[in-house]
């Protein structure tokens, strides 16, 4: 190893996303590791099945590639972290009448802090992972150019809805700081992950690289098999990497407290009780499979009651909702582009953005006005904002 390569871990899955930015690197001069976590097994419960992505045909698979490109490879046990962080999380958020992102949360806690910190003790310069994002730099004339990327002169689709040199921050003769980091969407619209990668702050972009957030997933596939690595045609995982079965609620009455779980009354808007639900936990707004119930016209989720463990169920017609409020909300930026701003924004991971006037308000927690109402504004899923294809943070729909 020459003294001026640059030191990257890259964040292994044994999928072809991170094998793909892991091969990248390397063809482009870096010294580089490959880490994969285990994150969770439930062997403990007696579920048949391993972990999907931490399972021995996936850590095989990484390791694999990992010889293949002549590279260290480790891997480290987090499951204690992912478990206080994500886990039990995931559990408290649900049986509070919520509907959690645990890939936000382990994104915050474990990815990019404890895989962060880890990489750094190795002597990392940069983590790298698989993510379809892509991080620029803001220059002088705010025109943005690729961080670790083939072209420096590509063009960006800009929005006039807000002040790029807020979106950078400034210094105090109010030019703009030429060295702070955008988090813009994949190039792949379908695949973009930056929903999820929300939580990053300018400290963390500085040091994170999205090798393969320029390119669509045919592309990746095909330039893994270019490369002959061994997970070019491997499929990806559709499902939260601690559920073995691919049943959220039998890993809920699983490992949530006893008796915590409980049936209780399914009631329409004007409180007439209509049926009986199984658990809160097992619901979510705009659901309208599994009500067990029969009407006139079909029936949705309202909202969820976990104080008098109600679920509230109607038409269609009342399922919209025009506003909303987001607690604990990132600024990539470090601060909001303004008090008051226009923005595109994100309610779900698959959501379309909507248009919205975003308001900060004096507490932190910020007020949304959507320009048309949303059916499925869920509490405990994150609210993004973004301009154009700027993600400029977000926060906790409460």
């Amino acid at each position: 190893m020459t003294e001026n390569k640059k030191r990257v871990v890259v964040a292994m899955s044994g999928g072809v996303d991170s094998s793909l930015a892991a091969a990248l690197l390397v063809e482009q001069g870096y010294d580089v590791t490959g880490v994969m976590m285990r994150l969770w097994s439930e062997v403990s419960k007696g579920v048949a099945s391993a972990n999907k992505c931490c399972s021995l045909d996936a850590v095989d698979d990484a390791r694999r590639v990992a010889d293949q490109l002549g590279i260290p490879f480790y891997l480290i046990n987090v499951e204690q972290p992912f478990k206080q962080r994500v886990v039990d999380f995931t559990i408290d958020r649900y049986l509070a009448g919520e509907t959690p992102n645990p890939c936000v949360q382990c994104n915050r806690h474990i990815r990019f802090d404890y895989l962060y910190n880890y990489a750094l003790s190795l002597g990392a310069d940069f983590l790298a992972t698989g993510h379809y994002a892509r991080v620029r730099a803001a220059g002088e004339s705010n025109r943005y150019s690729v961080i670790g990327d083939r072209s420096s002169e590509d063009s960006h689709q800009s929005s006039d809805s807000i002040d790029r040199s807020s979106i950078v921050g400034s210094g105090e003769s109010g030019s703009p700081i030429t060295d702070h980091r955008l988090l813009l969407t994949g190039v792949d619209a379908a695949k973009d992950q930056s929903y999820v990668l929300h939580v990053l702050t300018q400290e963390k972009l500085a040091r994170v690289l999205f090798p393969v957030g320029e390119f669509a997933k045919p592309e990746v596939r095909r330039m893994a098999a270019e490369r002959g690595l061994v997970v070019a045609s491997r499929h990806d995982s559709q499902d939260l990497c601690f559920l073995a079965d691919s049943d959220y609620r039998r890993f809920l009455r699983d490992w949530s407290p006893e008796g915590s779980i409980e049936p209780g009354p399914m009631v329409d808007s004007a409180g007439k009780v209509v049926g009986q639900h199984a658990g809160l936990p097992f619901y979510t707004v705009g659901q309208r499979k599994g009500l067990g119930i029969t009407a006139p016209e079909p029936l949705f989720v309202l909202r969820l009651e976990p104080a008098d463990n109600r679920l509230v169920v109607g038409p269609a017609g009342e399922l919209g909702r025009s506003q909303l409020v987001a607690r604990d909300v990132n600024w990539i930026a470090g601060q909001p582009p303004a008090p008051v701003f226009r923005a595109q924004v994100k309610i779900r991971y698959k959501a379309t953005p909507a248009p919205a006037s975003v308001a900060v308000e004096s507490d932190g927690e910020v007020a949304v006005k959507f320009d048309a109402p949303l059916r499925d504004i869920t509490p405990g899923q994150a609210a993004v904002f973004y301009d154009g294809d700027i993600c400029l943070g977000g926060g906790l729909i409460q």
